[in-house]
């Protein structure tokens, strides 16, 4: 461990951290957990609060986000994936681009290892998405007009994966620097090479290699210092859609099995692409805020291993790939989520079959509803006035795709809730180690553009820490 010594107008460090990584997400940590082996001196950043300090006041019983900043949802240690729901996907087919960037062999691998260590660290062992029933489901699928991409899952659930983090937390707080409730602000570069990261309480801490792994939170902080540091940058598509809310014995068929059910669906009317994501059996829904200094209120879903609720969620999510001279996709799904908030004061919430009869849902229609709304907080309305059309049009089409896998989702108690926005950040130009154009910084995970999910987030994070173990000679 380095030691600081404070001068009058910045906290500089008297020595160089080996490795400086922002962002204690799953790309940070696993980062850290590869590099601590090798006896560095290291230091990991996050601006949110350690895992006991992460409760969020709309779960406590708050009717309206609060917005607090950072939100303890999204940020602090364990980041926001692994926060939520805790799923493994053990693939290299979705989560991520881990096989384009260093080959099917390795990612697989890679995959291997970063399921080996949840296990290591208390994740359960019982694993979905094999067996001869996930065949049936794939042709059923198919015949009715969905894409089903069968994936080997574990999952840990939300207060499992509390545990799941304490462990990693307490094993990396003895051998590296975590230094939570702080926010990386400035990157400095000095002859064409990182030199240091200076925070916004003031604060400069110099390192030999920097790993930025912001996450989607961070995301909009990437893109600012890649812009200041003249990188290279490529717009992602955006993923917008709805949270869908139905009960938990519509799904039981796909969930008993897969779990997770990674369907895709093109839209009859506009060819677009929709998929599902994030399905929560027994889950509740959730909301969060996000965006920084510029915070927006989304829905989200979380699920349990033990404490059930009656009901399942997922989303189902539209992607768009803009075409040029278009090129702030994370602006334009903040002004989409903010429709929604000024309609709702934060989440709206409308029954399918009001949506179809050209209504908005009432307090009183949501009473007579078969499906109780999880989120309390959520607010009757009409999500026309939030979404576009063809981004409702493809949602409902999809949804009535689905009911010929599973009926009943596509019933008229189903609920949507608006609005749910995935934010990935502006694609960095890396190397296959993931390093930027500025020697010796790194950028993984999901803020960065190179993953889409837990598993591959955390091996994009090893791809960088065994590059830099490389260069040092300690691996």
């Amino acid at each position: 461990m380095v030691t600081p010594t404070i001068s009058a107008e910045v906290n500089l460090m008297s020595e160089i951290y080996d490795v400086i990584i922002v962002g204690a997400g799953p790309a940070g940590i696993f980062a850290s957990l590869e590099l601590s082996r090798a006896g560095l001196d290291i230091l990991l950043l996050d601006k949110g609060r350690e895992v006991n300090a992460r409760i969020c006041p709309v779960q406590k019983g708050d009717k309206r986000c609060v917005f607090c900043s950072p939100c303890h949802l999204v940020s602090g240690f364990g980041g926001a994936g692994a926060f939520s729901d805790g799923k493994l996907t053990l693939s290299t087919e979705v989560g991520g681009h881990l096989k384009e960037l260093v080959g099917l062999e390795q990612a697989s691998t890679l995959v291997d290892h970063v399921d080996d260590t949840y296990l290591n660290f208390g994740a359960p062992h019982k694993v979905y998405g094999v067996g001869e029933q996930v065949m049936e489901l794939d042709r059923q699928a198919t015949l009715a007009g969905l894409k089903l991409t069968p994936v080997k899952l574990r999952h840990m659930g939300t207060e499992n994966c509390r545990q799941v983090l304490k462990a990693m937390y307490e094993y990396l707080s003895s051998k590296v620097d975590v230094k939570l409730k702080t926010v990386g602000e400035n990157i400095v570069i000095e002859e064409g090479a990182v030199k240091a990261i200076e925070t916004s309480d003031g604060q400069r801490f110099n390192c030999r290699y920097l790993i930025l792994a912001p996450g989607r939170e961070g995301s909009e902080w990437l893109i600012k210092e890649a812009e200041k540091l003249k990188l290279s940058l490529g717009s992602n598509a955006i993923d917008v859609g709805c949270r869908i809310e139905v009960p938990m014995v519509t799904m039981e068929k796909l969930t008993s099995v897969l779990y997770e059910s990674k369907l895709e669906f093109y839209s009859k009317s506009f060819d677009d692409r929709l998929r599902t994501f994030c399905m929560c059996p027994g889950g509740e829904v959730i909301m969060e805020s996000t965006g920084g200094s510029d915070p927006v209120v989304t829905v989200n879903g979380v699920g349990y291993a033990e404490h059930k609720t009656k009901n399942t969620n997922f989303a189902i999510l539209v992607s768009t790939a803009f075409t040029e001279p278009f090129h702030e996709p994370i602006a334009y799904g903040k002004y989409l989520a903010r429709l929604a908030n000024i309609l709702s004061g934060g989440i709206l919430v409308q029954r399918l079959g009001d949506l179809m009869d050209g209504r908005r849902s009432t307090q009183a229609r949501l009473q007579r509803s078969i499906v109780e709304p999880s989120l309390k907080a959520a607010t009757p309305g009409d999500l026309s006035f939030a979404l576009p059309f063809r981004y409702l049009k493809g949602i409902v089409e999809m949804l009535q795709a689905m009911d010929k896998l599973v009926p009943g989702v596509a019933s008229p108690h189903t609920l949507l809730y608006g609005t749910e926005v995935k934010f990935y950040s502006s694609h960095l130009k890396l190397t296959p180690h993931l390093e930027t154009e500025v020697k010796n910084i790194f950028a993984v995970g999901d803020g960065a553009g190179v993953s889409r999910g837990l598993v591959q987030a955390s091996a994009s994070g090893i791809i960088a820490a065994r590059e830099i173990l490389k260069r040092l000679n300690r691996n």
